[in-house]
């Protein structure tokens, strides 16, 4: 009866652990197994090979010492010979295993301490593993917990069949939880550590109040209405782009419910938090004027190599636009993905007013043309000495005023200009040691030779070392912050594409790629995603 029910009190105990940790039943017993092997190493020494079985129907226990058949015996402890391994088992083989019943033992207090150890141990192992691969699949969910503990700012969660933390710069600003609170919150990450999975939390997270939304509107849980982007200062303003697939179906109204209540669920949830709901457009202009709603726009000027964009207002939506400290224009830069530069129309008149002396200027000096010529060229829409040279004369002789054989001079002392400047570089170029080599890289000009021979680059091994992004720049978009680092060619108006066939000619010229290979990532090494 004793026995009975000693196997009968280790199953319950297997099956209530296995309860409370939510984990399979079976793990508990194979700790169990564990622990008891270990236990029964400490008595018939640790060089044994012993093995613990529990059947889970019945709790009965076999503990067995395993001996290797050997030919010739070393070990005794471990190891059986042949022919009294025969005498067991007449079909044991060389290099199978013969196992020898071992009486039940009494564990001592030391083994039964050792014992709880290896089981609590393999117990929590599984439970962190049950935890990891639960959670794993649920980043980019919200999830519901209650609050544990509150340690340095940080908020331990209780999510019921785990543990997670909301770190404290994951928390809305002036937020305040105390034990036993309920909060909801954003799985952003899960990373299996050596302490057991860390599940982390967040209610920053531009996601946390995309996924408030589809838990608020159907449209966008069934598909009809999409969210393209989300802008967030926590605790304060958000902007959030969307479109609907359904042109009956206006998704700003949706979003926002009838008198507001949709909207209004979402900014309770986020400690009041205004959000503007704008509309996407696949044409850029519209979307930017659209993202910095409610100012008034009243040009556009894009430039899309640089995705970055020029927006004038009137002097008296300045302010509007910018928002209190840069809060609007920092929003819309980053649900838009385009760094956006802000004027006045008085600013932006009187910059072009300053751009059209300038140029009048310097047709002035390098044609050598009075005053007028040179306003008048820049009136026309020329901006470069290069481009006066080598266009069409028609499109000069064209112009009222002039003629054939004036627009042939102007021509002519625009070339004779450049070639001058042409020869002034290739001095330069040389007193700086650049070599001639460099010339045959297509698209490199003497100017960008002077400019490569100032950042040290001599040879072609040297240039093909750069990277494209050395050439022509990068950015790093942080904390809606943009930051640009300019590349060596940025003043000479070098394409990414370009710049990657300059670094690609140069390597192979070096030879450090063969003609037929193809181009690899290393010549666009070092480029930055904006995050």
């Amino acid at each position: 009866m004793v026995v009975s029910a000693n196997r009968l009190e280790l199953l319950q105990i297997a099956d209530a652990v296995a309860r409370e940790k939510s984990i399979d039943k079976q793990i508990v017993i194979a700790a169990m197994a564990d622990a008891i092997q270990k236990a029964a190493r400490s008595r018939y020494g640790q060089e044994t090979n012993i093995r613990a079985d529990i059947n889970p129907n019945t709790g009965e226990m076999k503990l067995q010492r395993l001996m290797e058949v050997v030919e010739k015996v070393e070990d005794y402890a471990t190891q059986i010979a042949l022919s009294t391994a025969r005498e067991r088992n007449p079909d044991a083989q060389l290099g199978d295993f013969i196992a020898e019943q071992l009486p039940p033992m009494d564990f001592g207090r030391i083994a039964a301490q050792s014992a709880k150890q290896v089981i609590v141990q393999k117990v929590r192992e599984a439970e962190r593993d049950r935890q990891y691969d639960e959670y794993k699949d649920r980043i980019g969910e919200i999830v519901n917990g209650t609050v544990k503990r509150v340690e340095y700012g940080n908020v331990i969660v209780d999510l019921g069949r785990g543990e997670a933390i909301i770190r404290r710069d994951e928390l809305i600003p002036r937020e305040n939880y105390k034990y036993g609170d309920r909060v909801r919150a954003y799985v952003y990450d899960v990373r299996r550590e050596q302490r057991g999975p860390q599940i982390f939390l967040s209610r920053t997270h531009p996601q946390f109040m995309a996924k408030l939304f589809t838990m608020e509107v159907p449209e966008i849980y069934d598909g009809i209405i999409e969210i393209k982007s989300v802008a967030r200062d926590p605790g304060s303003r958000a902007k959030i782009a969307v479109i609907s697939r359904d042109s009956s179906i206006d998704p700003v109204g949706a979003c926002v419910g009838m008198r507001g209540s949709r909207v209004q669920a979402v900014v309770g949830e986020l400690q009041g938090e205004k959000i503007d709901i704008i509309p996407w457009s696949p044409s850029a202009a519209s979307f930017i004027v659209n993202a910095l709603q409610p100012a008034e726009v009243a040009k556009v000027v894009l430039d899309e190599d640089a995705e970055r964009i020029e927006v004038v207002v009137p002097d008296d939506q300045l302010s509007l636009a910018i928002g209190r400290r840069g809060q609007n224009v920092r929003l819309a830069s980053q649900l838009t993905g385009w760094d956006i530069d802000i004027l006045t129309e008085q600013e932006e008149s009187e910059r072009r007013q300053k751009e059209f002396v300038e140029r009048s200027a310097l047709f002035m000096e390098a044609l050598d043309v009075d005053e007028m010529v040179g306003q008048v060229l820049a009136s026309e829409g020329f901006t470069s000495v290069e481009e006066v040279a080598y266009v069409d004369s028609g499109e000069i002789s064209s112009i009222d005023g002039f003629d054939e054989d004036t627009a042939s001079e102007i021509q002519t002392r625009a070339r004779e200009y450049l070639e001058k400047i042409e020869a002034e570089h290739d001095e330069k170029r040389k007193a700086l040691g650049v070599e001639d080599e460099l010339r045959e890289i297509p698209g490199i000009t003497t100017a960008m030779m002077v400019t490569l021979g100032e950042d040290g680059v001599k040879t072609i091994e040297d240039f093909a070392g750069y990277a494209a992004d050395d050439l022509t720049g990068w950015k790093e978009r942080k904390d809606g912050e943009t930051k640009v680092y300019p590349g060596v060619l940025a003043d000479h108006g070098v394409s990414r594409a370009d710049a990657e066939e300059m670094v690609l000619a140069a390597r192979k010229k070096a030879g450090w790629i063969s003609e037929e290979e193809p181009a690899t990532e290393e010549a666009t090494a070092g480029e930055t995603v904006g995050a």
